[in-house]
């Protein structure tokens, strides 16, 4: 589409983003994520793209479908989106990264018609093996507006050239391509045995600009998991609490 998303994110900790769709206009979004839609908005689930594409959404963390909203009326018309936790929405324009941003997977929450979601694979093999989240990225291609989620707070850093940071790998959020993304070791004996930081930190050198989270939704699901009792439950045949009234409120057997 040719024209930007005129769009309004509200909310603090649990936030949407109401995006305004002139008459003709659309927006693809990540399957469940729509909040609300008006009067004149129609809504298609499909593969947007064939089956390949599909699949490539699959392996990162996305649905196999994806489902575009197009307003068919003659005055413009108002479509909702929420994330499914905690967190920030960022609008991304792609048009100010060359036309791609890198993400992580399940970060993509809605877009302009004509942004593709392709897997992005680190380029070195270390950080295929020891990237954690970051082993698969979802790269975000085209032209316009690209809306992401992110847990907790968002912090954004510009670094300059050869300037570095080292980062848990689920707390980054995305980055621009001009960014080189590799893995370290952590190393020292009491780091690795003691550190809870695992074996490994992501390294993102500069120029360019990168988004990163302070709760990555892994990290969450693992305190809430540790809060119930649920991952002892199993070693004590199911005997406590916590693990049923996870289940039960999750809508599990």
């Amino acid at each position: 589409m040719s024209e930007s998303l005129k769009y309004r994110i509200y909310g603090d900790d649990l936030q949407m983003v109401e995006i305004d769709l002139f008459p003709g206009g659309t927006v693809r979004a990540e399957v469940g994520a729509m909040m609300y839609m008006a009067d004149g908005i129609v809504m298609q689930t499909g593969t947007g793209g064939g089956l390949l594409k599909g699949f490539k959404r699959m392996l990162t963390g996305e649905s196999f479908f994806i489902t575009t909203f197009s307003n068919t009326s003659g005055k413009n018309s108002q479509v909702a989106f929420a994330a499914a936790y905690p967190g920030k929405i960022i609008p991304i324009d792609l048009d100010l990264y060359g036309g791609s941003f890198l993400c992580q997977k399940d970060s993509f929450l809605c877009a302009s018609d004509n942004i593709d979601i392709n897997i992005a694979f680190t380029k070195r093999l270390g950080a295929g093996f020891f990237g954690g989240e970051g082993f698969i990225l979802q790269k975000l291609t085209g032209s316009g507006l690209s809306f992401i989620h992110a847990g907790g707070t968002v912090v954004r850093k510009d670094l300059s050239s050869g300037e570095r940071l080292r980062i848990d790998t689920g707390c980054i959020v995305g980055f621009e391509p001009s960014v080189h993304y590799d893995i370290q070791f952590v190393g020292g004996f009491k780091n690795v045995l003691f550190g809870g930081e695992g074996l490994f930190l992501a390294t993102l050198d500069g120029p360019g600009t990168v988004y990163l989270q302070t709760l990555p939704l892994s990290r969450l699901a693992q305190r809430i998991v540790s809060a119930t009792g649920l991952g002892s439950d199993r070693n004590r045949g199911e005997s406590g609490m916590g693990g049923p009234l996870l289940r039960g409120f999750l809508g599990g057997d």
